[in-house]
Formats: C-alpha cells, sequence, structure tokens
C-alpha cells in the first residue's frame, strides 16, 4: 500500500505466461537528452514536457504556500495541492516510459540500448534543463 497525495493505492502480483515476440527485428534506441530516445529506424520518442507546461503553476502554489502558517488547515490544503500537482507531472512522465517501451517491445524482437551516464548528461547545467532525468528508461527495456 501507499500514498500518493491524497490517494491510497494498493499492488498486487500474479504471474503470467510470457508471449514471445513475433518479430525478430532488431532495433537500437539511442537515449538522448533532447529527446527521449532516437531510434535505430529513424524514429525519434519525445519526452514529455510534463514539467515546462506546469513549472509556472508549480511555483506559484509554492510561493502562495510559503506565506501560510506550517501545521494550520489553509497550510495543509496547500501542501496537499502542491503534491497533488508533483503527482499529475510525474504521472505524465510514467506514461510517457511506458508508451515508449510499449511500442519497443510490441515492434521489435530484440532491442539494444547504449550504456551512457544519461543522468550524468543531466546534471550539467547547460544540458540538464531541456528535459528533466528519466534515468530508469533502460531498466525497462530488455531484449
Amino acid at each position: 500500500m501507499s500514498r500518493q497525495a491524497d490517494r491510497w493505492f494498493i499492488s498486487f502480483r500474479f504471474d503470467v505466461e510470457q508471449q514471445k515476440s513475433v518479430s525478430n527485428s532488431i532495433v537500437g534506441v539511442d537515449l538522448g537528452v533532447k529527446s527521449l530516445a532516437t531510434l535505430s529506424t529513424g524514429e525519434v520518442v519525445l519526452g514529455a514536457k510534463s514539467y515546462k507546461k506546469y513549472e509556472a503553476k508549480l511555483s506559484r502554489m509554492q510561493w502562495l504556500n510559503r506565506h501560510k502558517i506550517v501545521g494550520s488547515a489553509n497550510w495543509k490544503k496547500a501542501q496537499l495541492a502542491v503534491a497533488r500537482l508533483h503527482r499529475k507531472i510525474a504521472n505524465i512522465r510514467k506514461d510517457t516510459l511506458h508508451q515508449a517501451t510499449t511500442l519497443l517491445a510490441k515492434n521489435h524482437g530484440t532491442v539494444v540500448i547504449e550504456d551512457l551516464n544519461v543522468c550524468g548528461m543531466m546534471a550539467n547545467h547547460k544540458l540538464g534543463f531541456a528535459q528533466l532525468p528519466i534515468c530508469h528508461f533502460s531498466s525497462f527495456v530488455a531484449s
């Protein structure tokens, strides 16, 4: 069981038979900073711009929350609103990753991923703000 903002989630686990891929095609994935990934087939998978889209709203909500008395009812409501927005941004990112990995798994038999330190590149202030870190992309994709 877990809680995110004002919602509770419970997770279950069950085993399912693995389906073999019909396709025998091999695709290479190049993780990037400007785009989420570029495939060797020429396709470009764009990353979600969720943070850029909601950056101003998040900033305003946090600014308003700063002026509330810590522990008051209004402070709790403001904290909850900020947490909801953070959850919304995270869900958009998760959905983008899920769509990208599903596309790879359904259309290609073998996926080859380069081994670059994308998180390290994102730490560079000149590169890092193009898209916030999505460093767990390679852990979702397997050949």
